[in-house]
């Protein structure tokens, strides 16, 4: 296997499918572990922002297209995390 071969194994969806995995798992041991409080709540909130922003750019191919298509994900994501972000920081 020569060098060039060797550096692009695994594609970058590779990559981002291993991080959706590990975000997951550590929400799962949030859960499993019965953590509470704000901290953890918003912790698990952000890991599931931060796994729609990536679906958006490397599964749905986001990533490559210009203009104001990209954002639409984004901003959704982030309107929809401020909205509840804010209701939570007002029930906790």
């Amino acid at each position: 296997m020569n060098e060039t071969r060797a550096r692009h194994l695994f594609r970058p969806c590779t990559w981002v499918y291993v991080v959706l995995l590990s975000l997951t798992f550590i929400t799962w041991l949030v859960g499993v572990n019965h953590f509470s409080g704000r901290f953890f709540a918003f912790l698990v909130f952000g890991f599931a922002l931060l796994k729609g922003q990536l679906i958006g750019d490397y599964f749905m191919g986001l990533k490559q297209v210009a203009g104001p298509w990209r954002w639409v994900v984004f901003t959704w994501l982030l309107l929809v995390g401020i909205l509840i972000s804010s209701a939570f920081w007002q029930t906790v």
